[in-house]
C-alpha cells in the first residue's frame, strides 16, 4: 500500500466501499447470462435488451446526481444513498422468476449505481492533491477490481463446494452488501468547499464546456457504442461449453490483471499524462474484440477473455483523472455527469446491435464492428485531441 501513501482517508474509504460492492455484485454478474439464458429462458436480444436498458437509465441518473451534487454542494447523501438502493435489491435476483422481474431488479440496481457514480467520483476530486488524481483513482479502480476477483471466487466455491445453488448464491450477496452501508456511514467524509460560484445549470452546461472536453466526451461516447456489455463475452463462453464455476473463476482472473494493471496506469498518468495511455487501450480493445470474434478454441478464448482486463486497466482511471483535470471543484458533479451519462447512453444501441448482430450474422460480424467502432475513436482522439504533456486538458 505504499504506493498510495498520502491518499486521503476518504479515498481510501471508497476504495473499501467498492471492494466490497464489487464483491457483492460480481457474485452475480458473470453468472447472470446463464441465468437469463438457462434459467429464465430467454434469447441473446432480451439480455442485451435487459444490459442496454440498466445501463442507459444508470447514465440518466448519473447526469442528473452530478448536476444535483453540484447543485446542493453535497457529495455523501447521494454515495450513501446510491449503495444503499443497489445494495438492498440486487440480490433479489434470486428469487426472480421471469425476465421482466430481473429486469426491474437490475434496473434499480442501476439506478443506484447512478445515484452515487457522479458525486462519488467528484468526491475523489474534492479531497485529492492535483498531483495524485491518477493515483487516487488507480486505487478506488484497483480495489474495485479487487472485489471482482474475490466475488467470483466466493461464487464458484458456493456451487462447486458448498452445492449452492445459482438463486442461493445471488442471495447470499447481501452480506458484502451491508458492510458497504456501514463504511459509507462512517467511514467516508465530504470536504466542504466555499461556493465561489453558482454552478451550471444542466440544459447549458454543454456550452459551457472546454472544447477539449467535448471532443473528449465525443470520442467517449464513440468507443462506448462499439463496447456491448461484458455479458456477451460471458455468454460466448458458455457457448464453449466453459462451465459456470469455471466462468466465475476466468471472470476473477480477468479483474485480477484490471486490478492490478490499474493500480500502475493511474499513477503512470501522473507522470506522462492520461491520453496516450488511453489510445492505448483503446488500440487493445479493438485487437482483442477482433480475435474474441473470431476463436472458437477454448484455450485461446481464455487467454483472450483474461487478457481483456488490460484494456480497462489501462483506461479507466486516466479517463477519470482526465475528466477531473478538465474541471473545477464547483462543476466536478457536472463534468463527472455528462462524462458517465455519455458513456452509459451509447450502453443501449450499443448492447442491443450487438446482440442483434450476434444473432443476425453471427459473433464474427458483432465483434468485428466493435472492434472498427473502437479504432474510429481512437482515429477521433488523434485528430482533436493530440497529447503532449501531463495536463492534456488544458494544453
Amino acid at each position: 500500500m505504499k504506493f498510495y501513501r498520502g491518499l486521503p482517508s476518504t479515498v481510501f474509504a471508497l476504495g473499501w466501499i467498492s471492494f466490497f460492492t464489487d464483491l457483492s455484485s460480481e457474485m452475480i454478474y458473470p453468472l447472470l447470462p446463464l441465468f437469463i439464458t438457462g434459467v429464465i429462458g430467454a434469447g441473446t436480444i432480451g439480455l442485451g435488451v435487459m444490459e442496454g436498458l440498466a445501463e442507459a437509465t444508470a447514465a440518466l441518473v448519473k447526469l442528473f446526481s452530478g448536476h444535483l451534487t453540484d447543485k446542493t454542494g453535497k457529495r455523501k447523501p447521494f454515495i450513501v444513498t446510491g449503495y444503499g438502493i443497489a445494495g438492498l435489491v440486487r440480490p433479489l435476483i434470486g428469487v426472480a422468476f421471469s425476465l421482466p422481474f430481473v429486469i426491474l431488479l437490475r434496473f434499480l440496481d442501476r439506478v443506484g449505481k447512478g445515484i452515487r457514480s457522479s458525486p462519488r467520483d467528484a468526491l475523489i476530486a474534492d479531497v485529492t492533491p492535483p498531483a495524485q488524481l491518477g493515483a487516487a483513482y488507480g486505487f478506488h479502480r484497483a480495489m474495485d477490481h479487487g472485489g471482482s476477483v474475490l466475488g467470483p471466487l466466493v461464487a464458484g466455491a458456493l456451487l462447486s463446494g458448498f452445492g449452492f445453488s445459482l438463486r442461493q448464491v445471488f442471495l447470499f450477496a447481501v452480506l458484502p452488501a451491508a458492510v458497504v452501508m456501514v463504511i459509507a456511514v462512517f467511514g467516508v467524509a465530504e470536504r466542504p468547499h466555499a461556493k465561489i460560484k453558482q454552478p451550471p445549470r444542466l440544459r447549458g452546461a454543454w456550452s459551457g464546456f472546454a472544447p477539449r472536453f467535448r471532443w473528449f466526451l465525443a470520442a467517449m461516447g464513440l468507443f462506448s457504442l462499439g463496447n456491448a456489455s461484458d455479458a456477451f463475452l460471458l455468454l460466448a463462453l458458455a457457448e464453449a461449453n466453459v462451465p459456470a464455476a469455471w466462468i466465475a473463476v476466468l471472470w476473477a482472473a480477468h479483474n485480477a490483471l484490471k486490478m492490478v494493471v490499474s493500480a500502475w496506469s493511474g499513477r503512470l498518468s501522473d507522470r506522462i499524462g492520461r491520453l496516450r495511455l488511453i489510445v492505448w487501450g483503446w488500440l487493445l480493445f479493438g485487437a482483442v474484440y477482433l480475435a474474441f470474434g473470431w476463436v472458437d478454441d477454448l484455450l485461446p478464448m481464455c487467454s483472450l477473455f483474461i487478457g481483456y482486463g488490460v484494456v480497462f486497466g489501462l483506461t479507466e482511471p486516466c479517463q477519470k483523472a482526465l475528466v477531473a483535470d478538465f474541471c473545477e471543484p464547483h462543476t466536478r458533479g457536472v463534468h463527472f455527469g455528462f462524462f458517465n451519462a455519455v458513456i452509459g447512453l451509447a450502453a443501449l444501441p450499443a448492447s442491443f446491435l450487438f446482440g442483434f448482430l450476434w444473432y443476425a450474422l453471427g459473433k464474427e460480424v458483432a465483434f468485428g464492428v466493435g472492434a472498427l467502432t473502437a479504432w474510429c475513436a481512437v482515429a477521433l482522439c488523434l485528430w482533436r485531441l493530440p497529447f503532449d504533456g501531463y495536463n492534456e486538458a488544458l494544453s
